[in-house]
């Protein structure tokens, strides 16, 4: 969404925009009801398409800024794996899956797989798959349990 894009619509359209708010407010303290909220989602929608904002344009925009949210999350995991390798607490269930804990992280796996459950601060990362760094880290969080629980 380029900002010259939205100055020259905002210059442009400035009246229409104005109308459709003071309506907004109207209808804001008048209606009482649900009936309410559906008059301000059926202006804001009128708002959206008159301004030539497509779903498709608003749903790339969503992911975009999901997908470099997960990226960014993941790359501060990576980060706080390495700095909490040395307090990491390695549990092995004995059925072939083990549980990494860390004060802000979480992996579960199972021996032999090439993916992780990864959760940085109480959101789920997804599965990823084992690379140099999660070896280490699930290395150095087994020989941190003594090899009384690791392998």
């Amino acid at each position: 969404m380029d900002m010259q894009v939205w100055s020259d619509f905002l210059q442009q359209n400035w009246l229409v925009i104005v109308i459709a708010l003071v309506v907004l407010f109207i209808v804001l303290n008048l209606v009482k009801t649900m009936v309410k909220w559906a008059l301000v989602i059926i202006i804001v929608l009128a708002l959206v398409v008159y301004s030539g904002i497509s779903l498709e344009q608003i749903n790339q925009v969503v992911t975009t800024v999901k997908d470099e949210t997960v990226d960014t999350l993941k790359s501060e995991a990576m980060n706080v794996m390495m700095k909490e390798a040395k307090d990491a607490k390695y549990a092995d269930h004995g059925d072939g899956t083990f549980t990494i804990t860390t004060p802000n992280l979480e992996m579960k796996g199972t021996s032999g797989s090439d993916k992780v459950d990864v959760t940085f601060r109480g959101v789920s990362l997804g599965q990823w798959k084992i690379n140099d760094t999660v070896k280490s880290f699930i290395s150095e969080s087994q020989s941190q349990a003594g090899g009384s629980n690791g392998k």
